[in-house]
């Protein structure tokens, strides 16, 4: 079997900056509303929930942002992370179609999300803030988080969807290990929590709920702050060090993408592998191949926002108390299914996201949970890498546009994002076998 060919940079070569697309854009997102008197909500209304320098890189329309030392040295645990062409599953597939794929598994904490995680907790302790909230889905933000914030001396409360508490039961460990208070929601600790199960005691709870929890402790406990994995402009903003990354070790690779692949759940890894190569295809000739990169989102048919949602102001919580976003929305009370990948399962997506979506900028497309399980054993017995359940529905439309262009004869470059592996997950993957 012919080896992956794997391109790694130098230490050096991790970018000193984050890339805001907010300063290319053709067209602006719509602001955030206030949902009490419906006009644009001002930093100072948020600086009561997020860290000051996190408000001021949401509001930002500076094209590039410098990503502080103390950053950048805890990014260096890790980073840059490895750029992997696929060539065993190329040749399952027998497909001329060259497939590479970012591997943002090696962090760790298994996933992408230490990315943005670092930085928030960096940003909070500098202002001498001492406890944190969060939620999480599937168990990989919260335990970002945790280890994130035990770096920096901070407490930590998440609130895990209470489906994904009890599937996955690991996850929990993880954030205890790491420092830090982990609750089933809704839980019994705040006001919405316990109406939620008065309402209904077998809640299976949504990150909806688990947001609004989080929110709530927030701004009740003194010197508290929350923050936030996916969704809101400076967490995309914070991703982007993977496109970045991901431009030069193409570069390397003599190659440049004709199609870019990520899942979707809020837009986090969508965005860190799109938005620095879509800068491009905004200043790019009509016609060049910069300009003719199709970019995928990869959603679950069980929450299609993106692909079924509508464009238009809702709550990024299930209680109303976030302000109103303009995104692709399935209703802030959608109660999707019960899949396994947790992380998916948000109701929205972000404001630049869905603008980018509204404009044609980007694609998306929803997959059933048996394909992408299907997707990731067959990478895993070609590439050796057992992905989570939310990367396998990246490589389940990877996997079918490789196949497009077997069928077609034409050879195109695939790059994908690989979010996280799936070595916590093994209880999904011994359901589906």
């Amino acid at each position: 079997m012919k080896r992956t060919k794997k391109i790694v940079l130098p230490e050096s070569e991790i970018p000193k900056q984050w890339y805001n697309i907010a300063a290319d854009m053709p067209n602006k997102a719509k602001p955030l509303l206030n949902p009490q008197t419906k006009v644009p909500v001002t930093p100072q209304e948020m600086e009561g929930l997020f860290a000051k320098a996190l408000v001021e890189q949401e509001f930002s329309s500076e094209r590039w942002h410098d990503i502080p030392e103390e950053v950048l040295d805890l990014y260096k645990i890790y980073r840059p992370t490895p750029l992997v062409r696929a060539t065993a599953l190329e040749k399952a597939l027998d497909t001329p179609a060259k497939i590479y794929f970012k591997n943002e598994s090696v962090s760790p904490v298994g996933s992408h999300k230490l990315n943005s995680a670092i930085p928030q907790a960096y940003y909070n302790h500098i202002q001498g803030i001492t406890n944190i909230t969060t939620e999480t889905g599937a168990g990989q933000w919260g335990s970002a988080m945790s280890i994130a914030c035990k770096q920096f001396g901070m407490d930590l409360n998440v609130f895990m969807v209470k489906q994904s508490y009890e599937a996955k039961p690991y996850r929990k460990i993880v954030m205890n290990s790491y420092g830090a208070a982990v609750h089933a929601s809704p839980s019994n600790i705040t006001e919405y929590g316990r109406k939620m199960l008065s309402e209904d005691p077998g809640c299976r709870g949504s990150l909806g709920i688990a947001i609004s929890e989080a929110v709530e402790m927030a701004v009740t406990k003194p010197n508290t702050r929350y923050t936030l994995g996916s969704v809101l402009d400076h967490v995309l903003l914070h991703q982007t060090i993977i496109g970045l990354e991901a431009e030069k070790q193409m570069e390397f690779a003599g190659e440049y993408p004709d199609k870019i692949i990520a899942c979707f759940g809020g837009g986090s890894n969508f965005s860190g592998i799109s938005f620095p190569f879509l800068r491009h295809r905004f200043t790019s000739p009509a016609g060049s191949k910069k300009a003719l990169v199709e970019f995928i989102a990869a959603e679950p048919a069980a929450c299609p926002k993106l692909t079924k949602g509508v464009l238009e102001y809702d709550f990024g919580d299930t209680a109303g108390m976030t302000p109103l976003i303009p995104m692709y929305t399935l209703g802030h009370d959608f109660a999707p299914d019960q899949i396994h990948a947790a992380g998916l399962r948000y109701h929205g997506g972000g404001r630049l996201v869905s603008q980018l979506k509204a404009d044609g900028f980007i694609n998306s497309v929803a997959v059933e949970q048996t394909e992408t399980f299907n997707a990731g054993l067959l990478f895993a017995r070609t590439e050796g890498i057992i992905p989570a359940p939310e990367s396998c529905h990246a490589i389940a439309v990877t996997i079918r546009e490789a196949l497009k262009a077997r069928e077609a004869g034409r050879s195109e470059v695939i790059l994908f994002n690989l979010s996280g592996h799936g070595l916590l997950d093994m209880a999904a993957y011994d359901e589906y076998l």
